[in-house]
């Protein structure tokens, strides 16, 4: 009898249990952290010491070691994210969303979406790096409000929305980047201390915390689209979002109804070809080059345009903007304001103009893109460029958003520069109120998708 009573008891109390859990639980968040110790959690790659400290995991650096991950037992796929961050101003660090460790790729690295965060003045707090794998894919050079948004010494709340190709991070409620993309649609999550290296002794030691890690995985509901800028990575396509910013796709990856000849009405019927997801120009034999193509419509004096492009070894090609035909220079090919695309280790090109200003994505023999060593992609990779031109005259240049070219339109600081380049015999040069866009045709084997415009009004 007593142990039916014993039994009875463990019974109604487990109940209990189970109800207050379901009542923590009922808005579906659940807590990957407890507060106390690291259960649920692993450590991959490096050797930095993880520790639970007054509620929060504490990460801290050590030389000589290389990045370090402590890395959730399970994976996660469609999923809201909400932690506290705390960093040292002098040190670097990240949270991995739907990442990797596989025995094939690089020895078991940690790869995969990482959600930066960045207390130096560069300030790229909540943009999105691909660690491991391509680089940046969302810098805060295109977003810079979301700069604002992260507090150095501070407790900063970090809330990412991964659902279904859609990225989302935002920082103290602020939003910062906005990825589509379908590279990996589940992963773990991870917590990053990162590597230092001899030359950064006094780095040893300091301290990354995170508190308040929950995670949602279910009933996900995202926050209200805002109006910055979104990186769509899903090649020849336009998400709502982006449809309801205004943006219009001048190639699906199937028609080429929006471009023609420079020189003609139609569409080229030699070299170009646009059936594979890309328009491609083929290398040419020296015997023909210059068969430019343009948009059929004219765009001015305010727009964005974005575009991917994919360079062979040692090629040459431009996106031209601006473009005027009243500068015909023989029929063939356009003239206009160009963002340089440009092999920089093999064309020579790159070493002529003055000071860099014909290596890629700089305004072709004008003002040489200013780029950081790990803007560029490898050839054979696709590189993402960008062309701001606001309406006030100012425009600007991005390459794998970084910014690499600013300048004024009409200034007095551009018409001296025209003055002493190449196009110093065309009156008006660059100043036209609308002009075609350009893909040209240098003789080199190159390719382009993901063609978009958004005009931009006053």
């Amino acid at each position: 009898m007593n142990k039916l009573k014993i039994c009875l008891s463990a019974m109604l109390l487990a109940g209990v249990l189970f109800n207050a859990n379901a009542q923590k639980s009922k808005d579906g968040w659940q807590d990957l952290f407890n507060g106390k110790d690291l259960s649920g959690w692993k450590q991959l790659n490096g050797k930095a010491k993880y520790e639970v400290k007054d509620g929060a995991i504490v990460g801290t650096s050590v030389m000589d070691t290389p990045n370090s991950f402590l890395t959730t037992e399970k994976n996660y796929g469609d999923f809201i994210l909400e932690l506290d961050v705390k960093v040292d101003n002098k040190l670097n660090s990240g949270i991995q969303i739907r990442s990797l460790s596989t025995p094939e790729y690089q020895n078991g690295r940690v790869h995969g979406y990482q959600v930066e965060i960045d207390p130096s003045d560069r300030a790229w707090s909540g943009g999105l790096y691909d660690e491991a794998r391509r680089g940046w894919l969302y810098s805060l050079d295109i977003n810079p409000e979301g700069k604002k948004a992260f507090k150095k010494e501070a407790w900063n709340k970090y809330r990412i929305e991964a659902i279904g190709n859609s990225i989302r991070t935002f920082v103290n409620g602020v939003p910062v980047a906005d990825v589509v993309d379908d590279v990996t649609p589940s992963g773990f999550i991870c917590l990053q201390v990162h590597a230092i290296g001899n030359k950064d002794k006094s780095l040893e030691g300091t301290q990354v915390s995170w508190k308040n890690v929950r995670i949602k995985t279910t009933n996900l509901k995202p926050s209200p689209k805002t109006n910055i800028r979104i990186v769509n990575l899903i090649p020849n396509t336009l998400t709502e979002s982006e449809k309801a910013q205004g943006w219009k796709l001048l190639y699906d990856g199937k028609s080429v109804d929006q471009w023609q000849s420079y020189s003609g009405a139609g569409f080229p019927d030699k070299r170009w070809t646009y059936n594979d997801g890309t328009i491609t120009i083929a290398k040419s034999d020296g015997s023909e080059t210059g068969n430019d193509i343009v948009t059929k419509e004219l765009y001015g004096p305010a727009f964005e345009y974005q575009f991917q492009f994919k360079l062979t070894e040692g090629a040459n090609s431009g996106v031209k903007y601006f473009v005027d035909k009243k500068f015909n220079s023989g029929g063939k090919s356009g003239v206009g304001l160009e963002y340089q695309v440009l092999d920089d280790a093999k064309h020579p090109d790159a070493k002529m103009g003055k000071n860099g200003n014909r290596t890629i994505g700089s305004l072709y023999d004008l003002i040489a893109s200013e780029k950081p060593y790990n803007a560029i992609k490898k050839i054979g990779e696709w590189n993402l460029g960008r062309v701001v031109v606001y309406p006030d005259g100012t425009v600007q240049h991005f390459l794998n958003n970084h910014k690499v070219v600013e300048y004024v339109r009409g200034s007095q600081a551009f018409k001296d520069l025209v003055a002493e380049s190449k196009f110093k015999g065309f009156d008006g040069f660059g100043l036209s109120e609308k002009g075609y866009l350009l893909l040209q045709d240098h003789g080199d084997n190159v390719s382009f998708r993901s063609l978009k415009i958004k005009v931009l009004s006053k």
